[in-house]
C-alpha cells in the first residue's frame, strides 16, 4: 500500500506531461523524506538492445554534479598513473591486490577505472563487474593513461547511461535537495546526451517516453514536444 506521504505527492502530479522546467519545480514540492532522495530521468527508447549496432550508451558530464559521493576504485600498477589517481582523490588504488578483491566478491565502490596495461588482467573480471556495471570501457572513458583526468570527471559528477534489455536507460541527475534550476539544467544535459547517442541504424521515434522521479516519490511524464525530442 502506497503511503500517506506518496499520496500526497501523487495528488500533486499533473494527468498531462509536463514541462522540463515544471516537473522540476514540482520535485521540490512533493513532502520530505528522512533522507535526501536520489533524483532519476528514465527513457523508454525505440531500438532493439538485441542488435549490436542499436547500443545506446555513454557518458555525460552534469553542470551540478549528482550530489552523490563516489568512491572510485582504479586498477593501476605501481607507477606514474597509480600515484596520480591517488593524488587525484581516488579511494581505491591497486593492481593485483584488487583484483583479488573483487574475484572474493567485494564492491565496495561506485566505478572503476584502469590503465589499457592493467586491463589485460581486469578483463578476467568480466563476469564479476560486468553484470553490476562496474567494468571500466575505453567508450565511457574509464580505461584510460590519464587517471587523475578520469578520477577528477567522475567525482565531478560525470554519469554512464546503458541502454538495458528491455530498451530503457535511466540515469541520475541529481538530489531532491537540489534547486529547480540545477534539476533542470542536469536533466536537460543528459537528454541532449542521449538524444547524440542515437543510433543510425534506429528507424521511427526514437525516444518515447521521459519520467523523472526520486526514490521514494512518484514519476512526472515529461512533454517530448517541450523537450524537442519528438522523433529524435
Amino acid at each position: 500500500m502506497p503511503s500517506k506521504r506518496y499520496k500526497k505527492a501523487l495528488a500533486l502530479v499533473p494527468e498531462k506531461a509536463s514541462t522540463l522546467k515544471a516537473a522540476a519545480e514540482l520535485i521540490g514540492q512533493f513532502p520530505k523524506t528522512k533522507f535526501d532522495e536520489t533524483l532519476d530521468l528514465a527513457f523508454r527508447l525505440g531500438v532493439d538492445p538485441r542488435q549490436s549496432d542499436q547500443m545506446v550508451r555513454g557518458t555525460v558530464p552534469l553542470p551540478h554534479g549528482s550530489g552523490k559521493l563516489v568512491k572510485v576504485l582504479v586498477f593501476a600498477k605501481p607507477g606514474p598513473a597509480a600515484e596520480a589517481a591517488k593524488a587525484a582523490g581516488a579511494e581505491f588504488v591497486g593492481f593485483e591486490d584488487m583484483i583479488k578483491q573483487c574475484n572474493d566478491g567485494w564492491t565496495g565502490f561506485d566505478v572503476a577505472v584502469a590503465t589499457p596495461e592493467a586491463m589485460v588482467e581486469v578483463r578476467k573480471l568480466g563476469k564479476v563487474l560486468g553484470p553490476r556495471g562496474l567494468m571500466p570501457n575505453p567508450k565511457t572513458g574509464t580505461v584510460t593513461e590519464d587517471t587523475a583526468k578520469a578520477v577528477k570527471e567522475v567525482k565531478a559528477g560525470r554519469v554512464e547511461f546503458k541502454v538495458d534489455k528491455t530498451g530503457n536507460v535511466h540515469v541520475v541527475v541529481g538530489k531532491a535537495s537540489f534547486k529547480p534550476d540545477q534539476i533542470e539544467e542536469n536533466a536537460r544535459a543528459v537528454i541532449d546526451a542521449i538524444v547524440k547517442a542515437r543510433p543510425s541504424s534506429v528507424k521511427g521515434t526514437f525516444i518515447r517516453s521521459v519520467t523523472l522521479s526520486a526514490t521514494m516519490s512518484p514519476g512526472i511524464d515529461l512533454d517530448l514536444r517541450a523537450l524537442n525530442t519528438a522523433g529524435a
